[in-house]
């Protein structure tokens, strides 16, 4: 995923580079910045593969709603040799983070 989300919240459009399929990230943020909810989809309706990345995004919500780490659940995800994201969670989450850092670098 390439595009840029934006810093409270939103969506970016992006295409896996691994599996040429495009996906809809978005996400919603607590008052205090912390991740509530992350909505995936692709641009299929009612395809397999959109169905499983939005069951992937329900399944991380609930997660971090009743305390997991999203920092640590990025990390855990599959990734190649140079530590590129091979899935669209992964990816999501990257930019999510990459997105986290660039906004504090402006603080």
């Amino acid at each position: 995923m390439s595009s840029k989300a934006a810093p409270g919240g939103g969506t970016a459009r992006n295409t896996s580079p691994n599996y040429g399929l495009k996906f809809t990230a978005g996400v919603s943020r607590y008052p205090n910045g912390q991740i509530a909810e992350l909505f995936l989809d692709n641009h299929k309706a009612g395809s397999a593969i959109g169905t499983l990345v939005r069951d992937m995004a329900i399944a991380f919500s609930f997660a971090v709603q009743h305390g997991a780490d999203p920092e640590e659940i990025r990390k855990a995800l599959c990734r190649d040799s140079e530590g590129r994201p091979l899935g669209p969670l992964a990816a999501a989450l990257d930019l999510i983070a990459s997105t986290e850092s660039e906004n504090a670098k402006r603080i």
